[in-house]
């Protein structure tokens, strides 16, 4: 009985338009890419798709939302590494909980971050960075868009590796705050995604130093990464994928994954989310609920290690 109901269920779906929630701004990456895919995914016949805006709680407050959402489709996730894999281990009580409140779908996209500095700081790469640090303790300062954030631990990953640097982290609200202050001279350096800071570099606006992932990105070839710049296995990256609440049906789960995929398969949106400095990326449902089990230990053991806690 409860099959023929999921595939009752799936036949008349959609029936209403379908959001895509998203824990960030306007105008971030989660909500630019959450944007193409809802454009391209609304030119199916029948589909009306929404993207709707919740930020707070570094992602966290629309998580929530989707998982107390019906589980009847109609209600996605577009979430960062945050939501699902960090913060649950960074909050005491986060709400929900990333492995049994959601039905993965796919993942979406990488998100590989950019070490940069403002062009006046004496350091054309991390070695020099780093030695500017430790000739300069407590003086050189780093901004991020808060604490316990993906581009903050990253920053105290990139610390670690280097042997532990005295620096100043300067939180913000978001990372447009922390570019802007870094852009006008009053930040040193920071971690930021390609997709946002792409724009910057290519302007010289800012100088980027390194990758955060193991491999060079195709839009900057030249830019070595972090791994071969003095710090063996560095890899570290945001990642966007798709989620709905737990207990949506299984043939709406494969319908949009099926879609997701082909969107994503097309070269002129493989050029455009590459034009933003972001990685196609796809998955089976099973394959994203291994990957985000695999993040959330990764990240854990970040936050342990550099004793990070938000309650």
């Amino acid at each position: 009985m409860l099959l023929l109901a999921s595939r009752a269920s799936a036949q008349v779906w959609p029936a209403r338009p379908i959001r895509i929630l998203v824990g960030f701004p306007p105008g971030q990456a989660t909500d630019t890419i959450a944007r193409l895919l809802a454009e391209r995914l609304g030119e199916n016949p029948g589909w009306s798709m929404l993207v709707e805006n919740r930020p707070g709680q570094g992602g966290s407050l629309a998580a929530a939302a989707a998982a107390q959402a019906a589980p009847d489709g109609y209600t996605l996730l577009l979430s960062a590494t945050a939501p699902l894999a960090t913060n649950p281990n960074l909050y005491a009580n986060i709400g929900y909980d990333s492995v049994r409140d959601f039905a993965p779908i796919t993942l979406v996209a990488n998100l590989p971050f950019v070490l940069l500095v403002n062009p006046s700081l004496a350091a054309r790469s991390p070695a020099e960075l780093i030695a500017l640090a430790r000739a300069r303790p407590g003086q050189i300062t780093f901004g991020t868009p808060g604490n316990g954030t993906t581009a903050h631990l990253i920053t105290m990953m990139f610390s670690r590796a280097a042997g532990g640097l005295e620096m100043v982290h300067v939180p913000y609200r978001g990372g447009p705050q922390v570019l802007t202050d870094l852009l006008g001279g009053r930040l040193d350096f920071m971690f930021e995604t390609e997709v946002f800071s792409l724009p910057h570099i290519q302007a010289g606006r800012v100088r980027a130093l390194a990758l955060t992932t193991a491999a060079r990105s195709d839009r900057q070839p030249d830019l070595p990464t972090l791994a071969e710049s003095g710090m063996p296995g560095f890899d570290a990256a945001a990642w966007l994928g798709l989620v709905a609440p737990a207990g949506t049906p299984a043939p709406i789960i494969l319908r949009i994954n099926q879609e997701v995929h082909r969107i994503l398969a097309e070269p002129a949106m493989r050029e455009r989310l590459g034009g933003l400095g972001a990685q196609v990326l796809t998955s089976t449902p099973e394959q994203f609920a291994g990957f985000i089990a695999s993040e959330s230990t990764k990240w854990g053991n970040a936050v342990r290690e550099n004793n990070v806690r938000l309650d």
